[in-house]
C-alpha cells in the first residue's frame, strides 16, 4: 500500500514530537522542514499535504506556501496559526490554502482534517487514471508540441481541470490562450456544459453589464424583452475572459462579487440569483502593472492569480515549429483541395531561423499562404511572406533599412521607459500609443528590463 506522506513545516521541537505521535503508524511518512530552504528541499509533488506553521524563522508560512506552489500548483497545505494570526491563515486560504487550525490544535481533529485531505487527493488521481484508461481527453489532442515549456504547460493543465479554481493565463499574443482554456474546460467535470468565451477588448463598455449579467425588459431604451447575461446562459460551465485587462473598474467589481459570492443580479432587477460558474481569464500583458497604476483590482488579481499557467512565446520553443508547420498544412491542403507532401528543407529552415512576433497564429497564417500559393507538391521558401524570408529574421543584415529602423525604435521606447520608471502606461501617453500597442513593440523588439 502506497504510504500516506505528510509535510510538517515548522520550527517547534515539541511540534514536531506531537507529530510523530499522532502519524505514528507505518501507513504515513513524515517529512520535517523547520525553515524555508528545508521546506523546498523536502517538498515533492507526491506529498499529500503540508502542514505548515504561520511564523518561520526568516520567512512566514505564506512565502514558503507560495514557493511551493511555484514548482507545485496543486500543492494542498493546512496552516498552522497562532492567536492573533487568524488573518494570515485567511489571507492564505484566499492564495488557495485548503484550510487552517488554531494553535493548540486538537489531535483528533487534525488527523481527521489529513487524512480526509488524502483521501480526496488520492481519488482524484484515481480518477483522472481512470479517464485515462477509459480514453479521455487527456491527451489534448489539440495542443500540438513536445518542448519541455509545453509539456510542463500540459502538467499543470492536468491538475488543475477538475478543480474550480480560477486560473489566470498569460503569455504574448497569438500563443494559444484560448485553446488552453477550451482544455481547460474539455477535461473538468463540467466538459458537458456550457465554454462561453467573452473577448473583454471587443465589447463597448457601456455593454459589459448587460452582456455579463443580464436584463430585465425595460432595463433601458431598447430592451423589450428579458435577456440572460453569459453568466446565467454559462450556469454550471464555464466563462473564458480574454483580455481581461480591458473591463471598466465597475465591472471588475461586479465580476469580483460573482466570485465571492456566486450570484448576480440582471440589470433593471430586483432579484439575486445564484450562479455556478468557473471563471478562466487571459491577459497579453502584465497585470501587476495594471494593479501597481491603479488600473486593475488588486483583490481581483488575486482571486484569479491562484493558478498561473503562462505560455512561452514560439521563439522559445522552437521545437514545436516543425510539428505546428506540418499540421497546419494537412489542414489547409485538404481544407484547400491541394495536393502537399510536405516542406523543403529550406523552407523548413527559414521557419526556424524567424523570431515569430506574433506566434502560432502568425505561423498559421504563413502556413495557409504558402498553401495557396504553392503549385508544387512541396512547398518552397518563394511561398513566404517576405518578412519571414529577411526582412526581420533573427539572420537578417545587421546594415538593412528595416534592421536600423527598429534600432531607433528600441533606443527610443528603452529611453522613454526608462524617464518613467518602466511604467508602461505612462510610457504609452508620451510616445501617443496605446498601452496595448507599445507592448507588443517591447517584445517584439525584445526589450527587457
Amino acid at each position: 500500500m502506497k504510504k500516506k506522506i505528510i509535510h510538517l513545516v515548522d520550527d517547534e521541537i515539541v511540534i514536531h514530537d506531537i507529530f510523530k505521535r499522532i502519524f505514528l503508524e507505518p501507513e504515513y511518512e513524515l517529512r520535517i522542514s523547520e525553515n524555508k530552504a528545508q521546506a523546498k528541499a523536502n517538498h515533492s509533488p507526491d506529498v499529500d499535504v503540508v502542514i505548515m506553521d504561520q511564523m518561520i524563522p526568516g520567512s512566514s508560512g505564506l512565502e514558503i506556501f507560495k514557493e511551493l506552489k511555484k514548482d507545485d500548483p496543486p500543492v494542498r497545505v493546512i496552516f498552522l496559526t497562532a492567536f492573533g494570526t487568524i488573518e494570515s491563515a485567511i489571507e492564505a486560504i484566499q492564495q488557495g490554502a485548503l484550510d487552517y487550525l488554531q494553535k493548540p490544535f486538537n489531535n483528533i481533529e487534525l488527523r481527521h482534517k489529513v487524512d480526509r485531505v488524502i483521501k480526496e487527493r488520492r481519488l482524484n488521481q484515481e480518477n483522472v487514471r481512470l479517464k485515462r484508461t477509459l480514453g479521455d481527453r487527456f491527451a489534448f489532442d489539440n495542443i500540438i508540441g513536445r518542448s519541455p515549456l509545453l509539456k510542463k504547460v500540459l502538467g499543470i493543465i492536468e491538475s488543475v481541470a477538475d478543480s474550480n479554481s480560477t486560473v489566470l493565463i498569460t503569455g504574448e499574443s497569438g500563443t494559444g490562450k484560448e485553446l488552453i482554456a477550451k482544455a481547460i474546460h474539455s477535461n473538468s467535470n463540467r466538459r458537458h456544459l456550457p465554454f462561453s468565451p467573452f473577448n473583454s477588448s471587443n465589447i463597448p463598455a457601456n455593454l459589459f453589464e448587460s452582456l455579463l449579467f443580464g436584463y430585465k425588459k425595460g432595463a433601458y431604451t431598447g430592451a423589450v424583452a428579458d435577456k440572460k447575461g453569459i453568466f446565467e446562459e454559462a450556469d454550471g460551465g464555464t466563462i473564458f475572459f480574454d483580455e481581461i485587462a480591458n473591463l471598466s473598474d465597475e465591472t471588475q467589481s461586479k465580476i469580483l462579487r460573482v466570485l465571492q459570492e456566486k450570484e448576480i443580479q440582471p440589470l433593471g432587477g430586483n432579484q439575486i440569483k445564484k450562479v455556478d460558474v468557473r471563471v478562466l481569464a487571459a491577459t497579453n500583458i502584465d497585470l501587476m502593472d495594471r494593479v501597481k497604476s491603479g488600473d486593475f483590482r488588486e483583490d481581483l488579481y488575486y482571486r484569479l492569480h491562484i493558478i498561473n499557467i503562462h505560455l512561452p512565446p514560439l521563439r522559445e520553443r522552437k521545437e514545436d515549429i516543425p510539428l505546428l508547420a506540418d499540421a497546419f498544412l494537412k489542414t489547409f491542403s485538404r481544407e484547400n483541395k491541394k495536393v502537399i507532401k510536405g516542406m523543403s528543407p529550406k523552407f523548413l529552415r527559414q521557419l526556424m531561423d524567424y523570431s515569430w512576433p506574433g506566434n502560432i497564429r502568425e505561423l498559421q497564417n504563413a502556413m495557409l499562404r504558402a498553401v495557396l500559393l504553392s503549385n508544387s507538391p512541396v512547398l518552397d521558401p518563394e511561398a513566404l511572406p517576405p518578412e519571414i524570408l529577411g526582412r526581420h529574421s533573427q539572420h537578417a543584415p545587421g546594415n538593412g533599412f528595416n534592421v536600423k529602423v527598429d534600432a531607433y525604435k528600441r533606443q527610443l521606447i528603452v529611453e522613454t521607459l526608462e524617464r518613467h520608471n518602466w511604467v508602461q502606461k505612462k510610457a504609452a501617453e508620451e510616445l501617443l500609443l496605446k498601452p496595448s500597442t507599445l507592448y507588443e513593440l517591447i517584445k517584439r523588439l525584445g526589450i527587457e528590463k
